[in-house]
């Protein structure tokens, strides 16, 4: 019975020698040094998840509320007036409005004022997506940091357990299997955060610019419609 009290007492000792009472912190040191990687990763993911929520929403608009004023503008024939009011409201889809309405005050053909809205959405597009396609780069590597971790954990499990003597290689074999499991449960943390927030921000962006594009057929519409009521 002897073997057997001194494996359970290692691993008692490895279980309470590096508690601090926090459920993190203590998870984080059994991590080893990967989890440095893996939290900056993790501090990357979190600021640009909150930068492109505040982002997306200072770029966005409620498309319903403002086309209904600005196209009634539109069929009064003040297109300045339209313009002014785009001006107003600074957003990717008035920028885009913007575009065709300059057009149509330069008496310039329908297909011009199609261009130039499309030219704006393609200008406007890259702002709106931002840094967005770096969620899911850093969902992916902070899978594979975890993964090493997973694998240096075990290795320096096995070697510590190789050159230990008996009574400390339960304690060689916890401390390496606690490092590559935390690793591991830590990176697919980080790269859940990662790929749900791209998911969500790719919906919103498609979103944003298929508003850009169906708001700009139906202002193409409307002033092909009204030309002869469009005022100098």
């Amino acid at each position: 019975m002897e073997p057997t009290t001194t494996t359970a007492t290692a691993v008692e000792n490895i279980a309470t020698n590096h508690q601090t009472g926090n459920f993190v912190i203590d998870a984080f040191n059994a991590g080893g040094p990967m989890m440095f990687i893996i939290a900056a990763i993790g501090l990357l993911t979190v600021f640009l998840v909150l930068e492109r929520f505040f982002t997306i929403r200072a770029l966005t608009i409620d498309k319903n509320d403002f086309s209904e004023h600005l196209f009634a503008m539109i069929l009064r024939g003040d297109i300045r007036q339209a313009i002014t009011y785009c001006d107003s409201r600074p957003t990717p889809l008035t920028s885009t409005l913007k575009a065709g309405l300059v057009q149509v005050l330069n008496h310039r053909p329908d297909e011009e004022v199609q261009v130039a809205m499309d030219a704006m959405v393609l200008r406007e597009t890259p702002r709106i997506e931002g840094w967005t396609a770096f969620l899911a780069v850093f969902g992916n590597i902070s899978t594979l940091f975890g993964l090493i971790g997973t694998i240096t954990g075990m290795i320096a499990s096995f070697r510590g357990v190789a050159a230990a003597g008996a009574a400390e290689k339960a304690q060689k074999l916890s401390e390496g299997i606690a490092e590559a499991l935390h690793c591991t449960a830590f990176g697919l943390i980080v790269a859940v955060i990662a790929i749900l927030g791209y998911g969500y921000f790719q919906v919103r962006v498609g979103r944003i610019i298929n508003d850009m594009v169906e708001s700009s057929m139906s202002l193409l519409n409307l002033v092909v419609a009204n030309r002869d009521k469009m005022k100098e």
